[in-house]
């Protein structure tokens, strides 16, 4: 791993001064609730009330017993409640996942009813696309233009070589550039636009014209604000209403949105927009393993009605439609990238806390950490994928 991108990893691995790790014995009148809890984590080498950045405090006894009902839920809630702190949330979460303390942990009744809620509805239907728009991406641009790069980027940056934000965003626009093979006067479409930097980037730096889409009507605004005065049109849409033809197409973190039970169709609606010669880039995060459902606290809290594709999801979907000429995993990169946009979010929020308050704080960090720890362990990665309708002729030589 190159030097810039460890170095803002670099304080999880300077707070692993490690204790000794000794058997624990309950302590007398300790809750059975307590009790469990604290050898579950053992097991991640976190101790409850311990000295370590990773050793979580809990101010409420209940704690115990919601998490161990309730799951991922109670503990998100609780957090975001102030019944529990810890100093490294992302490394507390890195820890139980490589362990796998959380299938003991955080399993709960609760998530096998959503795992059959899920087989049985598309939680993903076209008439519920704009919800997450209107709980997440609406929120606020004063938020987002706070957390985020320059360009208002809101998908992991690429940290080979870069020193910082800005670098790790405009580095992976460029790489997104090469992979599609951008050439001046090419009609280019971007699925989920967000807030234009994509657009504008690839306007600028390749002479081509863009039409974004995006369901979210604060993102439009501030993307038709940025894109002003280039071959750029923002449209406020869903996919399904995409019309024309495109040279190329590329959709940087807008597919943990779709759903499985709609891939196809997505797949299916890129396909008749892209010229027989074009080229389709995917950047989405993904899951190691097929779960058709979200964690419950991200799913009712920061991304309603969202999914992580796996692998085998996307493969299958997108049979006789695309011919796969790429596949590039970075998502060891997005530790980088959360822990400067928590970074970046905690050093705002002087300005941000008057309209925002001191539980979307909470929230929000916990939701930033939380996830850098997830990326950390490997558990969620990040995908780049080149498609073409027919195969390149001769071949796909992938830049990177």
């Amino acid at each position: 791993m190159a030097a810039p991108q460890s170095s803002l990893r670099s304080r999880h691995f300077r707070d692993r001064a490690a204790e000794p790790r000794r058997a624990r014995t309950p302590h007398r009148g300790e809750s059975p609730w307590r009790a469990r809890v604290a050898r579950l984590l053992e097991e991640s080498d976190i101790r409850l009330e311990g000295s370590r950045p990773w050793d979580p405090r809990v101010h409420d006894e209940s704690v115990f017993r919601r998490v161990l009902a309730h799951g991922s839920l109670a503990l998100g809630e609780a957090y975001v409640e102030g019944a529990w702190d810890c100093d490294r949330l992302d490394e507390l979460v890195a820890r139980v996942l490589r362990a796998g303390a959380e299938h003991r942990l955080l399993r709960t009744p609760a998530d096998w009813l959503l795992l059959v809620q899920t087989r049985l509805f598309n939680l993903q239907r076209r008439e519920r696309a704009e919800t997450v728009a209107h709980r997440h991406y609406d929120l606020g641009n004063d938020l987002f233009e706070a957390m985020l790069d320059s360009r208002a980027i809101y998908s992991c940056g690429y940290w080979r070589s870069a020193r910082d934000l800005d670098a790790a965003q405009e580095a992976k626009l460029d790489l997104v550039a090469r992979k599609l093979g951008l050439e001046p006067g090419m009609r280019v479409l971007d699925v989920g636009c967000g807030w234009g930097g994509a657009a504008r980037y690839l306007a600028e730096h390749h002479g081509v014209s863009v039409v974004g889409v995006t369901n979210s009507h604060e993102q439009a605004l501030a993307a038709r604000e940025r894109c002003a005065e280039l071959p750029i049109s923002i449209e406020l849409r869903d996919y399904h209403e995409i019309r024309g033809r495109f040279d190329r197409v590329y959709s940087l973190g807008m597919f943990e949105h779709v759903g499985g039970r709609n891939y196809r169709a997505y797949f299916s609606t890129i396909r008749e927009r892209l010229e027989d010669d074009g080229l389709f880039l995917l950047h989405t995060i993904g899951s190691p393993v097929t779960v058709p459902h979200q964690d419950r606290w991200i799913a009712r809290y920061v991304f309603p009605n969202s999914m992580l594709p796996s692998a085998s999801q996307i493969a299958a979907a997108r049979e006789d439609l695309f011919v796969i000429e790429d596949w590039h995993n970075f998502g060891a990169d997005y530790d980088a990238t959360l822990l400067a946009w928590h970074a970046n979010f905690e050093r705002a929020w002087p300005r941000l806390a008057p309209r925002y308050g001191e539980r979307f704080r909470r929230l929000w960090r916990y939701y930033l950490l939380t996830s850098a720890g997830a990326f950390r362990a490997r558990r969620n990665q990040l995908w780049q994928i080149v498609l073409s309708p027919h195969g390149v002729p001769g071949g796909y030589a992938s830049p990177r």
